[in-house]
């Protein structure tokens, strides 16, 4: 029996966690040593991004279907989850996914009144290496894990799942495994799985709506270099941290704060959900649109 055959006969959600996170790891693990290595060796110049750059450019490249072998062309473009957008769309996409990341932050926000939260990131120590060289492996580390991320657990992953299960076991499965792949930062627990799942729905939801992970690469990028260099520059990072005074619910008991705290997460969700709604809608009329633009030429030919 072909390996190809005993490969299809596996369980779909089975063969999407493999293939998710073997994109994701082809390209995340080197870059994880490279970046301790730019620590030991010559800290003052950024020359694990010099390496990585290329690396993932091609890489990218190859996901979308360009490279040897040409019978899995078609797969790897399907696999990675990409489709052309228009401007209003992008636009709709990138909108709604900060409302959504703005819902995720008042999401934290309660849940570190819930749950004790240890911190997600600890402060690198940067006192062998300047700022801006910091500076630079953050940005390059952001575009890795907007990337290969995505690419792996929205494309490969929650794509596949979705077409055979549907979007919520696709981002139910796809946030799960993203939180345990996550458990390999020293801090974060099982704590955490609630996050990274809310941050699958977040971008998971971008990726089934407009049938592209690209909006969820700009702002996955983007929300971790902003967290990263606010984490070199400052010390502290958007994780929040439960006021001293306040402390657990199930230990202090419920306050005005918290019940603040809920209903600003409340309003941020609810405007999260109208957003992705009308988003949707704009998908819709567009490929509505475009449908008819196909059949035009066909209808005045007869």
């Amino acid at each position: 029996m072909r390996l190809a055959s005993v490969w299809q006969r596996i369980p779909v959600i089975v063969r999407a966690v493999v293939g998710g996170v073997l994109v994701t790891g082809a390209v995340t693990i080197p870059w994880s040593m490279l970046a301790s290595a730019n620590f030991r060796y010559w800290p003052s110049i950024p020359w694990s991004a010099l390496v990585a750059a290329p690396v993932l450019w091609l890489y990218w490249q190859y996901l979308k279907g360009r490279g040897w072998p040409a019978s899995t062309v078609a797969a790897r473009r399907i696999n990675l989850g990409l489709r052309s957008l228009s401007s209003d769309v992008w636009g709709m996409a990138l909108f709604a996914g900060m409302i959504g990341l703005g819902a995720l932050l008042a999401f934290q926000a309660v849940l570190a009144r819930l749950v004790p939260l240890p911190p997600e990131q600890q402060m690198p120590d940067v006192s062998r290496m300047p700022v801006p060289t910091m500076a630079v492996l953050v940005i390059m580390g952001s575009l890795v894990a907007g990337f290969t991320e995505e690419a792996g657990f929205r494309g490969y992953m929650q794509g596949a799942i979705a077409r055979r299960h549907g979007p919520v076991a696709a981002i139910l499965v796809s946030g799960t495994v993203f939180g345990f792949a996550h458990f390999t930062h020293p801090t974060v627990g099982l704590a955490h799985l609630p996050y990274y799942i809310a941050v699958s729905a977040v971008f998971g939801m971008l990726a089934y709506l407009t049938g592209s992970i690209m909006p969820g690469v700009v702002l996955h990028a983007f929300g971790d270099a902003f967290d990263g260099l606010l984490l070199v520059t400052s010390g502290r990072s958007t994780w929040p941290e439960p006021p001293p005074s306040k402390g657990l619910v199930w230990e202090a008991g419920t306050d005005l704060a918290f019940w603040g705290l809920c209903a600003w997460a409340g309003l941020w969700i609810l405007g999260a959900v109208l957003t992705y709604r009308f988003l949707a809608g704009e998908v819709r009329a567009e490929r509505k649109l475009d449908h008819r633009l196909s059949e035009t030429p066909v209808q005045l030919l007869r």
